[in-house]
């Protein structure tokens, strides 16, 4: 029998190198692998609170606006932007047209009309909304209970500390056309969503209420499908723009009897776009923030791996001189690297998930409502954003290593055996 040719394995396998590395030999991380680690495990976290705290926000606001308003508004096309509408006539027929789309939650007419409120010792500019949508301002109930009379009416708790109103007490409002007419209403609740600007304008209705203050200017008899116009609410805002557009087509060639178009479509963007410019400058910060912290926790764990190299500059001769190449080199210190991305992104997760918890159920930190139209920060779990975030870390900061792993193809054995 031929003899066999039998191979020594010299060198061990590269993760196994790569995880006595990252240690030192007390079985404790070495200073370089600390450093990196942490800067990571920092970076990573502010990412993920960013996020969570942006869309948070963002929805937040939204769904206040929307609450006040709607998502998709149908009104007069002669509308004046102003909350003293132009009527409408909304019939059945077009509110189930309406309510049919495929993002469409809710189709429910409503009704506004400015006027002023007036007690004994204050008054206080408003708009009455008359609606039958309360799913929002139920959830933002803090006394009493919703309108369930014609004569009850739902007030912010801001407007009722400002006019010394309690649940229970008379308030007459006025409503100025051709001539005053005054209504004599009372306080059924009290709501706070804690945004200001429009909890200090709207006091809500029964529907029936609210419409029987209509007066139409060209004097034809008031019908029971008269309203100011109808609220759509959407299921979720990416598709927002599409559904306007859907209910634009559906609504833009039916005309009155005088062959005038009645009806104009209009969006909370369009309507509110001060806030959603506001709003928007959040991406921009998101963008900034998130670049920043990608740049931190690549320095670090590019500083961190050099400095591995370094100290195991030795080591990598002693490896070259058994008959190891540049690549089976470099792959033991790209694993010792992905070691430390894998616990840095985990520990990273991990701490501002925990923290985005925290705050979400406990609402530790507070905000200035007055100036950010809700009383603590708002957290949100975007988990396509946050898996996105962790894939984009990951991905960089290997493709980054590349870098700093090219030092091992300049190292000599001989240089570093005769150095010894």
């Amino acid at each position: 029998m031929g003899n066999k040719k039998h191979t020594t394995k010299i060198v061990p396998n590269e993760l196994k190198i790569a995880s006595r590395l990252y240690f030192s030999h007390q079985g404790k991380k070495r200073p370089a692998v600390q450093v990196a680690l942490a800067g990571m495990i920092v970076g990573v976290m502010v990412m993920v609170l960013t996020i969570c705290i942006v869309v948070g926000f963002k929805q937040t606001i939204t769904q206040k606006v929307a609450g006040f308003g709607a998502h998709i508004q149908v009104v007069a096309f002669d509308n004046n932007n102003t909350y003293d509408l132009q009527s409408i006539e909304v019939p059945d027929s077009l509110l189930d047209v309406l309510a049919s789309y495929e993002h469409v939650v809710s189709a429910s007419p409503f009704v506004t009309k400015p006027g002023m409120l007036k007690t004994d010792s204050a008054f206080h500019g408003m708009v009455l909304k008359g609606t039958d949508n309360w799913s929002f301002f139920e959830s933002n109930l803090v006394q009493g209970s919703l309108p369930q009379a014609p004569q009850e009416v739902l007030v912010s708790q801001a407007v009722a500390l400002q006019m010394h109103l309690r649940v229970g007490d008379a308030v007459v409002a006025y409503f100025v056309d051709d001539e005053v007419r005054a209504r004599k209403f009372i306080v059924s609740g009290l709501y706070d969503t804690g945004f200001g600007q429009f909890d200090d304008l709207f006091v809500l209705s029964l529907l029936p209420t609210a419409q029987r203050l209509l007066r139409d200017t060209e004097e034809r008899p008031l019908t029971p499908h008269t309203f100011s116009g109808v609220d759509i609410i959407v299921d979720d805002m990416r598709y927002l723009e599409s559904t306007a557009d859907d209910i634009y087509f559906a609504t833009v060639n039916l005309m009155d009897e005088e062959g005038y178009q009645v009806y104009y479509v209009q969006t909370l963007i369009e309507q509110n776009p001060a806030i959603f410019a506001w709003l928007d400058l959040l991406d921009m910060n998101v963008v900034v923030i998130i670049v920043l912290m990608l740049l931190v926790a690549g320095f670090n764990i590019v500083s961190g791996l050099i400095i591995l190299i370094l100290e195991g500059i030795q080591l990598i001769g002693t490896l070259k001189a058994l008959g190891a190449d540049n690549r089976f080199v470099r792959r033991i210190f790209l694993a010792q690297a992905a070691l430390l991305i894998g616990k840095g992104v985990l520990w990273g997760n991990i701490i501002g998930l925990g923290l985005a918890a925290l705050q979400y159920w406990a609402h530790l930190i507070p905000l200035e409502a007055a100036t950010y139209y809700i009383s603590y920060v708002p957290v949100a779990f975007p988990w396509s954003w946050i898996i996105a975030i962790n894939v984009l870390t990951i991905g960089l900061s290997l493709l980054i290593l590349l870098l700093p792993s090219m030092i091992i193809t300049r190292v000599s054995p001989a240089k570093v055996m005769h150095f010894e």
